[in-house]
């Protein structure tokens, strides 16, 4: 089992908003680049869709509870398809029917992703990264990097955060950004 942490990211290290679904003023900068730069499995992600289960927070999962289930194509299959659990204190079981195969955590993530047999997949969910990343259970990280310095917004690893080692495991650009596959050094 290993914990896949993704993540649209600015070249300085923010991570919120990069759709504008929050209504940030600076949001939607990863989508100023075209469908091209964000549809599809820019991650690749591959099987670990079909094999491995989705963690997700509560603004994240209520997100993508709106986009994917109505669309058909391969990606959003799969995205429809993976076990989707979703950490949250205030959606209930009946929320969460509105997306197929998704449910609730009881508890901690962190102490849900320990107990866990498949990989697990962390889109977006800041908090649920934060939390898994203070437990040392972060496996690795793909960030999909756009050409852009916000200067302000809520960073990935902040500078508070704790220290931790990385091994560049491959870059390639996809587009106008550039995707880079991170995993937790050896010890």
């Amino acid at each position: 089992m290993s914990v896949v942490v993704i993540e649209f990211i600015t070249v300085d290290g923010v991570v919120s908003d990069p759709d504008g679904s929050a209504g940030t003023p600076l949001g939607g900068w990863a989508f100023r680049y075209g469908p091209e730069a964000v549809a599809g499995d820019k991650f690749r992600l591959g099987r670990t869709l079909d094999d491995g289960v989705l963690l997700l927070g509560r603004a994240t999962w209520q997100l993508f509870a709106r986009l994917w289930p109505g669309r058909a194509d391969p990606f959003s299959v799969r995205m429809n398809a993976v076990p989707k659990l979703v950490a949250s204190r205030t959606l209930t079981a009946a929320d969460t029917s509105a997306w197929a195969n998704s449910r609730l955590l009881d508890g901690d993530p962190a102490e849900a992703v320990k107990s866990e047999r498949r990989d697990v997949v962390v889109a977006g969910s800041l908090s649920v990264v934060d939390r898994l990343r203070a437990a040392d259970l972060v496996d690795e990280y793909r960030l999909l990097s756009f050409p852009v310095v916000l200067g302000t917004g809520r960073r990935l690893f902040p500078g508070e955060g704790p220290h931790a080692d990385l091994e560049c495991l491959a870059a390639e650009q996809v587009g106008a950004a550039v995707l880079t596959r991170y995993r937790r050094a050896a010890r």
